[in-house]
Protein backbone atom coordinates (compact mmCIF):
# COMPACT_ATOMS: atom_id res chain seq x y z
CA UNK A 1 0.00 0.00 0.00
CA UNK A 2 1.10 3.38 -0.56
CA UNK A 3 0.18 6.91 1.69
CA UNK A 4 -0.09 9.94 -0.09
CA UNK A 5 0.25 12.95 1.54
CA UNK A 6 -0.28 16.35 1.25
CA UNK A 7 3.08 17.80 1.98
CA UNK A 8 2.64 21.37 1.20
CA UNK A 9 0.42 23.92 -0.91
CA UNK A 10 0.88 27.25 -2.77
CA UNK A 11 -2.28 29.38 -3.57
CA UNK A 12 -5.68 28.07 -3.56
CA UNK A 13 -5.43 23.88 -3.15
CA UNK A 14 -8.69 21.60 -2.35
CA UNK A 15 -7.09 20.35 0.70
CA UNK A 16 -4.51 21.32 3.46
CA UNK A 17 -0.94 20.29 4.24
CA UNK A 18 -1.00 17.16 5.91
CA UNK A 19 -3.85 15.20 4.79
CA UNK A 20 -3.34 11.82 3.13
CA UNK A 21 -4.92 8.98 1.58
CA UNK A 22 -4.12 5.66 1.53
CA UNK A 23 -3.86 3.78 -2.03
CA UNK A 24 -4.27 0.14 -1.94
CA UNK A 25 -4.20 -2.12 -5.06
CA UNK A 26 -8.40 -2.61 -4.95
CA UNK A 27 -9.47 0.40 -2.85
CA UNK A 28 -8.61 3.54 -1.45
CA UNK A 29 -8.89 4.97 2.00
CA UNK A 30 -9.45 9.12 2.41
CA UNK A 31 -9.23 11.60 -0.02
CA UNK A 32 -6.37 14.50 -1.17
CA UNK A 33 -9.21 16.73 -3.04
CA UNK A 34 -10.55 14.72 -5.45
CA UNK A 35 -11.42 15.03 -9.04
CA UNK A 36 -8.29 14.64 -11.56
CA UNK A 37 -5.68 15.40 -8.88
CA UNK A 38 -6.46 12.35 -6.62
CA UNK A 39 -7.10 10.19 -10.21
CA UNK A 40 -3.23 10.87 -11.08
CA UNK A 41 -1.95 10.22 -7.50
CA UNK A 42 -3.78 7.12 -6.93
CA UNK A 43 -2.51 6.17 -10.88
CA UNK A 44 1.15 7.00 -9.67
CA UNK A 45 0.69 5.12 -6.36
CA UNK A 46 -0.27 2.29 -8.20
CA UNK A 47 2.65 2.30 -10.63
CA UNK A 48 4.72 2.53 -7.79
CA UNK A 49 3.51 -1.05 -6.35
CA UNK A 50 3.54 -2.77 -9.52
CA UNK A 51 7.61 -1.22 -9.85
CA UNK A 52 8.43 -1.98 -6.00
CA UNK A 53 8.87 1.49 -5.55
CA UNK A 54 8.98 2.46 -1.91
CA UNK A 55 8.90 6.84 -1.83
CA UNK A 56 7.94 9.67 -4.43
CA UNK A 57 7.59 13.18 -4.48
CA UNK A 58 5.80 15.24 -6.98
CA UNK A 59 4.60 18.88 -7.50
CA UNK A 60 1.17 19.20 -8.90
CA UNK A 61 -0.05 22.20 -10.44
CA UNK A 62 -3.46 22.65 -10.23
CA UNK A 63 -4.28 24.14 -13.29
CA UNK A 64 -5.95 23.12 -17.13
CA UNK A 65 -3.86 20.14 -17.46
CA UNK A 66 -5.85 18.53 -14.94
CA UNK A 67 -9.28 20.54 -15.93
CA UNK A 68 -9.14 21.88 -12.64
CA UNK A 69 -9.44 26.16 -12.05
CA UNK A 70 -7.64 26.15 -8.72
CA UNK A 71 -4.99 27.72 -9.54
CA UNK A 72 -2.37 26.63 -6.60
CA UNK A 73 -0.39 23.50 -6.72
CA UNK A 74 0.52 21.05 -4.18
CA UNK A 75 3.68 19.05 -3.15
CA UNK A 76 2.62 15.31 -2.54
CA UNK A 77 4.81 12.70 -0.44
CA UNK A 78 4.29 8.42 -1.53
CA UNK A 79 5.53 6.47 0.27
CA UNK A 80 5.00 2.78 1.56
CA UNK A 81 2.82 2.23 4.43
CA UNK A 82 0.34 0.18 6.56
CA UNK A 83 -1.90 2.77 7.54
CA UNK A 84 -2.90 6.46 7.82
CA UNK A 85 -1.01 8.25 10.35
CA UNK A 86 -3.29 8.31 13.01
CA UNK A 87 -5.02 12.02 13.88
CA UNK A 88 -3.94 14.28 16.39
CA UNK A 89 -7.59 15.96 16.96
CA UNK A 90 -8.80 18.03 20.16
CA UNK A 91 -10.55 15.03 22.52
CA UNK A 92 -14.24 15.69 22.27
CA UNK A 93 -16.45 13.55 25.14
CA UNK A 94 -19.51 12.65 24.16
CA UNK A 95 -21.52 12.00 27.10
CA UNK A 96 -24.83 9.82 25.93
CA UNK A 97 -24.78 6.76 23.41
CA UNK A 98 -28.62 7.85 22.88
CA UNK A 99 -29.52 8.60 19.53
CA UNK A 100 -27.98 12.50 19.22
CA UNK A 101 -24.90 11.20 20.84
CA UNK A 102 -24.69 8.18 18.37
CA UNK A 103 -25.33 10.74 15.55
CA UNK A 104 -22.64 13.09 16.92
CA UNK A 105 -20.36 10.28 17.28
CA UNK A 106 -20.78 9.48 13.35
CA UNK A 107 -20.61 12.96 12.30
CA UNK A 108 -17.45 13.91 14.30
CA UNK A 109 -15.35 10.31 13.20
CA UNK A 110 -14.10 11.33 9.74
CA UNK A 111 -13.58 14.93 11.07
CA UNK A 112 -9.48 14.56 11.81
CA UNK A 113 -9.82 17.97 14.16
CA UNK A 114 -11.55 15.63 16.64
CA UNK A 115 -10.72 12.61 18.77
CA UNK A 116 -14.12 11.14 19.74
CA UNK A 117 -14.89 9.41 22.91
CA UNK A 118 -18.70 8.09 23.76
CA UNK A 119 -19.93 7.65 27.19
CA UNK A 120 -22.52 5.46 28.92
CA UNK A 121 -23.64 3.64 31.47
CA UNK A 122 -23.98 0.26 29.96
CA UNK A 123 -22.39 -1.74 27.07
CA UNK A 124 -26.55 -2.48 26.02
CA UNK A 125 -26.63 1.85 25.40
CA UNK A 126 -23.72 1.29 22.53
CA UNK A 127 -24.64 1.00 18.96
CA UNK A 128 -23.23 -3.18 17.95
CA UNK A 129 -20.91 -0.98 15.68
CA UNK A 130 -18.84 2.32 16.46
CA UNK A 131 -17.66 4.47 13.55
CA UNK A 132 -13.44 4.34 13.41
CA UNK A 133 -11.98 6.37 15.96
CA UNK A 134 -14.68 6.36 18.28
CA UNK A 135 -13.67 5.35 21.44
CA UNK A 136 -16.21 3.69 23.70
CA UNK A 137 -16.24 4.30 28.00
CA UNK A 138 -18.81 2.26 29.86
CA UNK A 139 -19.02 3.68 33.17
CA UNK A 140 -21.73 3.49 36.07
CA UNK A 141 -20.98 6.58 37.42
CA UNK A 142 -19.64 9.24 34.33
CA UNK A 143 -19.64 11.79 36.48
CA UNK A 144 -16.66 9.80 38.43
CA UNK A 145 -15.03 10.27 34.99
CA UNK A 146 -14.93 14.13 35.02
CA UNK A 147 -11.46 14.31 36.68
CA UNK A 148 -9.74 12.09 34.47
CA UNK A 149 -10.80 14.47 31.18
CA UNK A 150 -8.32 16.33 29.45
CA UNK A 151 -8.20 19.97 30.70
CA UNK A 152 -9.04 21.58 26.87
CA UNK A 153 -11.40 18.95 26.24
CA UNK A 154 -14.63 19.78 24.27
CA UNK A 155 -17.63 18.23 26.24
CA UNK A 156 -21.47 17.24 24.60
CA UNK A 157 -23.65 16.06 27.47
CA UNK A 158 -26.87 14.27 25.87
CA UNK A 159 -27.35 11.62 28.23
CA UNK A 160 -30.70 10.17 29.07
CA UNK A 161 -30.86 11.76 32.33
CA UNK A 162 -31.40 15.58 33.28
CA UNK A 163 -29.97 13.91 37.34
CA UNK A 164 -26.74 13.02 35.12
CA UNK A 165 -26.50 16.04 32.58
CA UNK A 166 -26.38 18.19 35.77
CA UNK A 167 -23.97 16.31 37.65
CA UNK A 168 -21.53 16.33 34.67
CA UNK A 169 -22.58 20.15 34.33
CA UNK A 170 -21.13 20.56 37.86
CA UNK A 171 -18.88 18.57 37.81
CA UNK A 172 -17.29 19.93 34.13
CA UNK A 173 -17.55 23.26 35.54
CA UNK A 174 -15.25 22.73 38.29
CA UNK A 175 -12.55 20.78 36.66
CA UNK A 176 -12.59 23.01 33.66
CA UNK A 177 -13.02 22.30 29.57
CA UNK A 178 -12.05 23.88 26.42
CA UNK A 179 -16.06 23.77 25.31
CA UNK A 180 -19.66 22.15 26.86
CA UNK A 181 -22.65 22.08 25.36
CA UNK A 182 -25.66 20.52 26.97
CA UNK A 183 -28.85 19.39 25.14
CA UNK A 184 -32.44 20.19 25.81
CA UNK A 185 -34.83 23.25 25.59
CA UNK A 186 -34.97 26.69 27.13
CA UNK A 187 -36.72 25.70 30.43
CA UNK A 188 -34.60 23.02 30.52
CA UNK A 189 -31.60 25.28 30.73
CA UNK A 190 -33.00 28.08 32.96
CA UNK A 191 -33.92 25.08 35.69
CA UNK A 192 -29.61 24.29 35.24
CA UNK A 193 -28.66 27.68 35.40
CA UNK A 194 -30.30 28.11 38.92
CA UNK A 195 -29.26 24.61 40.44
CA UNK A 196 -25.89 25.25 39.04
CA UNK A 197 -25.67 28.40 40.46
CA UNK A 198 -27.17 27.14 43.86
CA UNK A 199 -24.05 24.78 43.87
CA UNK A 200 -21.72 27.65 43.66
CA UNK A 201 -20.68 28.27 40.32
CA UNK A 202 -21.24 32.23 38.73
CA UNK A 203 -23.19 33.28 36.11
CA UNK A 204 -19.95 33.90 33.60
CA UNK A 205 -19.31 30.09 34.55
CA UNK A 206 -22.16 28.84 33.62
CA UNK A 207 -22.45 30.95 30.99
CA UNK A 208 -19.70 28.93 28.99
CA UNK A 209 -22.02 26.05 28.73
CA UNK A 210 -24.08 26.38 25.22
CA UNK A 211 -27.58 25.13 25.81
CA UNK A 212 -29.30 24.23 22.92
CA UNK A 213 -26.99 22.59 20.92
CA UNK A 214 -26.89 22.63 17.35
CA UNK A 215 -28.49 24.83 14.70
CA UNK A 216 -32.65 25.06 15.74
CA UNK A 217 -33.28 26.26 11.87
CA UNK A 218 -31.88 22.72 11.05
CA UNK A 219 -34.49 21.11 13.16
CA UNK A 220 -34.47 18.48 15.44
CA UNK A 221 -33.52 14.90 14.32
CA UNK A 222 -30.55 13.73 15.82
CA UNK A 223 -28.50 13.93 12.55
CA UNK A 224 -29.45 17.63 11.96
CA UNK A 225 -28.42 18.71 15.34
CA UNK A 226 -25.04 16.75 15.09
CA UNK A 227 -24.37 18.86 12.04
CA UNK A 228 -25.35 21.84 13.86
CA UNK A 229 -22.87 21.04 16.42
CA UNK A 230 -20.16 20.28 13.94
CA UNK A 231 -20.00 23.06 12.16
CA UNK A 232 -20.30 25.60 15.39
CA UNK A 233 -17.25 23.56 16.61
CA UNK A 234 -15.27 22.99 13.70
CA UNK A 235 -16.10 27.20 13.05
CA UNK A 236 -14.47 27.46 16.49
CA UNK A 237 -11.42 25.37 15.50
CA UNK A 238 -10.59 26.99 12.35
CA UNK A 239 -10.54 30.73 14.55
CA UNK A 240 -8.28 28.85 16.58
CA UNK A 241 -6.12 27.80 14.21
CA UNK A 242 -6.38 31.39 12.03
CA UNK A 243 -5.26 32.99 14.99
CA UNK A 244 -2.21 30.92 16.00
CA UNK A 245 -1.36 31.56 12.25
CA UNK A 246 -1.30 35.44 12.95
CA UNK A 247 0.78 35.15 16.10
CA UNK A 248 2.61 32.47 15.51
Amino acid sequence: MIRVRVASTAGSAPREAGTEMLVRPDGVEGTIGGGALEWQAIATARRMMTEGRTSHRETVPLGPSLGQCCGGSMVLEFARAAALTAAEGRPLWIWGAGHVGRALAGVFAPLPDFASTLIDVEASRFPDTLPDGVTPIIAADPGRLVPHAPGQANHLIVTYSHDLDLKLCDGLLRHGFGSCGLIGSATKWARFRSRLGALGHSEAEISRIACPIGDPTLGKHPQAIAVGVATSLLSASGRDKAQGDRTG
